[in-house]
């Protein structure tokens, strides 16, 4: 029995390595690659000027082109990469649905009808734009859980409450584009794209703070989300407060993810299928699921926004759109998966 035991305990240990190497092995890509983007563009730079400009060792156009430009894009497109992927992580575990993400819950048009108002309205002061479109993805997460919380949705309601938001949100936005003028419709389309490229290195921080905040409230109550993808029943008998639970992590997905929106725009797919991608390697055990989401989502936009940029020497090509071409072919496989 002891031996037996003892073979299970090697196998976990060793199950466990493997999980860790190639977790380390991520974040060496998201290295790679953030490397890459800092040196390839319309203005190529030796990886030796980057590391000058990183140490404060050089000055020149090298030193502006990377501190001002490619190094907070890169930071900027790892961290929000991380948000939106741990926040489409926490409402799939939360929700127990597959399709749980921002766009589907309606936050990412929420946050797309509050700037379209702001830029129709106000003009071009940024301020405005940014505060909107926060205002307008916390508004559709705040209808969400009000409705859940009077009616007692279930998951299932909650997501086809969130597609029926998003639907209003859409239209709402249409009309307001409908009455812009020519240069406020085009600065409206050009929001809802979604560009890494436009936030600065205070906005960069904020995000910063609120996503780690929000990973570590995950990784604290790991367990908790362990015993819902066994069912709800089996979570309460655990002693798992369910709906304490489904709102505090709700309200700081919806934060995470709000911010992300409001930065820098609608940035369509990635919480969906960066934990998609990360259980295909390591199941459902959030302990491992919670990091492997957060660096696949970095790496999934640094590399998007990085191919972007490189097939458009400018980086005239949003990210979003981009990301937005990977959101098919991911809800096919969730239906043939389903059908399985």
């Amino acid at each position: 029995m002891n031996v037996e035991a003892n073979s299970i305990t090697a196998d976990y240990i060793r199950h466990l390595h493997q999980k860790v190497l190639l977790f380390l092995a991520l974040l060496l890509m998201v290295l790679v690659v953030g490397a890459y983007a800092i040196t390839h563009g319309a203005y190529h730079i030796a990886l030796s000027n980057v590391l000058s400009v990183l140490f404060g060792n050089a000055e020149g156009a090298s030193r502006v082109v990377i501190a001002n430009i490619r190094f907070p894009r890169v930071v900027a497109a790892v961290v929000c990469g991380w948000g939106l992927s741990v926040s489409g992580l926490a409402i799939q575990s939360l929700l127990k649905n597959p399709l749980g993400a921002p766009s589907t819950l309606g936050i990412s048009q929420g946050a797309a009808f509050g700037a379209a108002s702001a830029i129709v309205v106000f003009g071009t002061k940024v301020f405005s734009v940014t505060a909107f479109a926060f205002a307008g993805a916390m508004t559709a997460t705040l209808v969400i859980l009000v409705l859940a919380g009077l009616k007692r949705l279930s998951p299932e309601a909650i997501i086809l409450s969130g597609v029926a938001l998003s639907s209003v949100f859409a239209s709402a936005t249409i009309l307001i584009q409908y009455l812009a003028t020519e240069t406020e419709l085009a600065m409206v389309v050009f929001w809802t794209f979604g560009d890494v490229a436009r936030s600065s290195w205070r906005e960069i921080w904020l995000m910063t703070g609120a996503v780690l905040i929000t990973s570590l409230y995950l990784m604290m109550v790991r367990w908790d989300l362990n015993a819902l993808a066994s069912g709800e029943e089996t979570a309460k008998g655990l002693g798992v407060s369910v709906g304490k639970i489904r709102l505090s992590g709700m309200v700081a997905a919806a934060l995470v993810s709000a911010l992300a929106t409001a930065f820098h725009g609608v940035i369509a797919f990635v919480g969906l299928i960066a934990p998609h991608m990360a259980r295909r390697l390591v199941g459902e055990e959030h302990r491992l699921l919670i990091p492997f989401s957060a660096v696949l989502g970095a790496l999934l936009l640094l590399s998007a926004d990085t191919v972007g940029r490189i097939l458009i020497g400018s980086g005239a090509l949003p990210v979003g759109v981009i990301t937005s071409f990977l959101g098919a072919p991911m809800f096919l496989y969730l239906l043939i998966r389903g059908y399985r």
